[in-house]
């Protein structure tokens, strides 16, 4: 375990040290951070932990390769020969993460071309002027190969240390930039006066809360009782006894989100072009904090959680393993009738899931207009918070599960700690 946590902090250590190294032909005196503060610039530099606007040869860090991972993981449930490779076990497996890796480079290549474009016209004066021929072709090269190794460095926090690296890296860059956040909701409040100290003070309290009520989403389960037949070899009996079925209440975790803040971007970045006819829609589709916004918003990801749910949740595959494996739900017939049982039950959990997913989605622009700063207002909900909450449970979790193979107590003296993946439970 020591092992495991000395090569998470390596590399993890390596990849913000990479997120300060300034692209060649850039003089990173003349560079104006401010363009990409909000909308999905601001998204993109959160998650790659400021390296976006310090115009870093990490600069689009490990999202593309996370788009081709979605990409491909809707494939998988979607077009056949994607789901026959997936049922092949390791070797489909190794065939779809090659698939993953080819997608990556694709993807990287048109958005570090449209990261030069964003370059030249917001950062003209900053390029070097006998530079800018090749700035261009480097820049692309740079920015692909960057990004491939920083995919190569969550691999490798994957296999030898604690797990999740692509996930531990963008939690690694969310939470890079909450002490200077912090730190200037410090000096706003402070400076304020008149009970400024008091209001940061709830903030941070708010915060708390707000994160420990997302623990609570991320690890509700609804379990369904199954009986198993009892079945007798020789002169023992088996089975009879009645387990539990876990159904969660977030099956589709921040996918939502992210599929609803894709669509609320695209009015704003149609509006880049100037056009007479959408600078009302950028208004409302440009700002968090609009009040017909968060409307919109929080309808797309109940709408998004249904459908995201629907996509990975298959009752009718949980009622023919039930029925292999001569197990029923008490009171319900096998087959197509334990299937639409399992089905409402699954819609009944999936709306309040889906509605505090929606809250927790709108919450930062609440709390912008109440008067947070908008780089601190983020940690109050949304993709970050929800990343940085799942990916921390999870790695506890892995730790514990390291520690119980190797029979210690675990890591904590309260109890197991559960993180996204739900733990069956049986009773006797």
């Amino acid at each position: 375990m020591k092992s495991k946590i000395a090569v998470t902090i390596t590399l993890i250590a390596v990849y913000r040290l990479g997120t300060h190294i300034v692209l060649p032909g850039i003089d990173p005196d003349k560079l104006n951070v401010s363009g990409s503060k909000g909308g999905i610039l601001g998204l993109i530099d959160a998650f790659a932990g400021g390296a976006f606007s310090q115009a870093s040869i990490l600069a689009l860090g490990i999202m593309p390769y996370i788009s081709a991972s979605i990409f491909i993981q809707l494939m998988t449930i979607l077009y056949p020969p994607f789901q026959k490779l997936q049922k092949e076990g390791d070797s489909g497996r190794k065939k779809i993460n090659q698939y993953t890796r080819y997608l990556t480079v694709a993807v990287t290549a048109l958005q570090a071309s449209a990261y030069v474009t964003y370059l030249h016209q917001t950062n003209l004066s900053a390029i070097i002027e006998s530079y800018k021929g090749y700035f261009w072709f480097s820049t692309t090269v740079i920015l692909t190969a960057g990004t491939l190794f920083v995919m190569w460095l969550g691999e490798k926090i994957t296999d030898k240390g604690l797990g999740n690296g692509s996930s531990v890296i963008i939690m690694v860059g969310i939470l890079a930039r909450l002490p200077q956040a912090l730190w200037n909701e410090w000096l706003a409040k402070s400076n304020r006066g008149g009970g400024g100290l008091l209001i940061f003070v709830i903030e941070i309290a708010i915060m708390v809360a707000i994160i420990m009520g997302l623990i609570i989403l991320i690890q509700g389960v609804r379990k369904v009782p199954v009986q198993y037949a009892k079945q007798i070899v020789g002169n023992r009996q088996f089975g009879g006894a009645r387990q539990f079925l876990p159904l969660k209440v977030n099956s589709a975790g921040v996918m939502p989100i992210i599929f609803a803040q894709a669509i609320m971007f695209l009015p704003t970045l149609l509006s880049n072009f100037n056009l007479d006819s959408t600078k009302g829609i950028s208004r409302i589709f440009g700002d968090h904090s609009n009040f017909w916004y968060m409307i919109i918003y929080a309808v797309m990801v109940i709408g998004f959680t249904f459908l995201y749910t629907a996509l990975i949740f298959n009752p009718k595959q949980i009622a023919d393993d039930l029925k292999r494996n001569n197990g029923f739900i008490p009171g319900v017939k096998p087959g197509q009738p334990t299937a639409d049982y399992i089905g409402s039950v699954m819609d009944k959990i999936t709306l309040p899931g889906a509605a505090l997913l929606a809250i927790v989605g709108i919450l930062p622009g609440f709390a912008q207009r109440l008067g947070v700063q908008q780089t601190f207002s983020s940690f109050f909900g949304g993709t970050s918070l929800l990343i940085m909450v799942g990916v921390i449970l999870d790695t506890l979790q892995q730790i514990e599960t390291q520690l119980l193979m190797r029979q210690y107590d675990g890591l904590m003296k309260s109890g197991r700690i559960q993180g996204r993946q739900a733990v069956t439970s049986t009773t006797l």
